[in-house]
């Protein structure tokens, strides 16, 4: 029976939003989204059936920015009301030009001007008796992993990046923000947390390390410290993002002791060192193969990741075949590679020569087919093993998880038969069986 003192309208707004872009990207979403369902907003999957239309924009390369500007023009033709903020936000005449009715054009990290936005377009309809926010926020992940974001913009000026100009120099949280937060999200049923940053081992630099209360003690805003904090909450701590500082070294044992996961990212991006030079890679010079031998002989389990440029203006044959012997003497679990795209703003365009297009295709093919080798190698050692997973999704037969030494939605899956109903979220011992070039195959052989 209708109650005759609900308003006939009093339908709480619905919002449809679109997060395109890296994981910081996400964080960023999921501020927005906390506080919009802290007003009474509604989130809906459909375009359609939304009162407006939220995008998060990705403007770091052309093929992202194309992308971005396809999905805006997506939302405008299935709803016609759209916001759109994040990366591309930076430069507003990009997004204008293009899609003129927009409502409102915000760039990253600026939360309350894209609440604002939505006010006007839409205002709220708030009834704090029944809108509950869960004191960890509204989370974009599935619930038993979530991104922890410990700072914003960066102090690097790589010559390919233009994230500097787009999200700014490096602003680092405290401590004791990051691990109030981390501890929030853990008591939600969080199993891992995954560090995230553009240089998560700058952090706290622009602070000058500042101490501040965690848990009635002190705890500075350092790279380590934070890492070992974390490593006392009892769930998995994987780190991103890491660019090779020396203080890097310091966190291995921790890894070897199980504190935070034994897997570092970290985007080499080279091995060249005249390519390094014209990318402005931070701590370029550092002996890298060397320490990675001696990350290896602290913590023989290590996974290391990292992401490479092919094609990248000035690139000779002899820096490619470099690159090509030092892969495969560092012999990476996990690598991504990209073909150098020309960033309207960034300084390497202007560095050397382009290279054809062919050639950059013709680099990144022989590049992938190495690493597929290495990382085949790799996985193959693993055969026989146990290996703690977490899974993430269930099927008829079959459940899908991710090792220790598996990022979500950029690594691996360890694909796992049961005897026994597993659940999403659970971290399960799995015998290992087989491998192929990127995944492991096994059985659950306890909890």
């Amino acid at each position: 029976m209708n109650d005759p003192h609900v308003k006939a309208d009093a339908a709480a707004p619905k919002i449809s939003f679109v997060s395109l872009g890296c994981p910081k990207a996400l964080v960023d979403s999921e501020r927005i989204v906390t506080r919009l369902r802290a007003e009474g907003y509604e989130l809906s999957r459909q375009h359609q059936d939304s009162d407006l239309v939220i995008v998060n924009t990705c403007g770091f390369l052309d093929s992202a920015k194309t992308e971005s500007l396809a999905a805006i023009g997506n939302a405008l033709k299935e709803n016609g009301k759209v916001i759109v903020t994040g990366c591309m936000g930076a430069e507003p005449e990009s997004i204008s030009s293009a899609y003129p009715d927009v409502l409102a054009i915000t760039g990253p990290q600026q939360y309350e001007s894209v609440v604002e936005a939505v006010h006007r377009a839409l205002p709220p309809k708030h009834d704090p008796f029944l809108d509950l926010v869960p004191p960890e926020g509204i989370k974009l992940t599935p619930r038993h992993y979530a991104y922890l974001k410990i700072s914003e913009g960066c102090n690097n000026r790589c010559s390919f990046c233009i994230i500097p100009r787009l999200r700014g120099d490096l602003v680092s949280r405290s401590a004791a923000d990051v691990l109030r937060e981390a501890e929030k999200l853990v008591a939600a049923g969080v199993k891992e947390l995954l560090v995230i940053s553009q240089d998560t081992s700058a952090y706290g630099v622009d602070l000058k390390y500042a101490v501040s209360k965690w848990r009635d003690r002190d705890v500075h805003a350092k790279f380590i410290d934070l890492a070992g904090a974390l490593g006392e909450l009892g769930v998995w701590v994987r780190l991103h993002y890491v660019y090779p500082y020396p203080h890097v070294d310091d966190v291995i044992p921790l890894m070897a002791e199980r504190k935070v996961l034994p897997y570092l990212d970290i985007p080499f991006q080279h091995a060249s060192p005249e390519v390094l030079k014209r990318m402005r890679r931070p701590a370029a010079q550092e002996k890298t193969l060397e320490r990675i031998a001696r990350w290896r002989e602290q913590c023989p389990d290590l996974t290391l990741r990292s992401t490479f440029i092919v094609g990248f203006p000035g690139e000779t044959d002899a820096d490619f075949e470099m690159l090509l012997e030092w892969l495969d003497e560092a012999s990476l679990d996990r690598v991504g590679c990209f073909k150098y795209e020309p960033v309207k703003g960034a300084i390497a365009n202007d560095l050397a020569a382009a290279i054809p297009d062919e050639v950059k295709q013709q680099r990144w093919h022989r590049f992938m087919q190495a690493q597929q080798k290495i990382s085949t190698r790799r996985l193959k050692r693993k055969v026989g093993s146990r290996q703690k997973v977490i899974i993430d999704e269930i099927g008829p037969t079959v459940a899908k998880g991710r090792s220790m030494a598996d990022a979500p939605e950029i690594d691996g899956a360890v694909y796992v038969d049961a005897r026994r109903p597993l659940r999403i979220g659970e971290i399960t011992t799995v015998k290992i069986e087989r491998a192929d070039e990127y995944d492991l195959h096994g059985t659950a052989v306890g909890f």
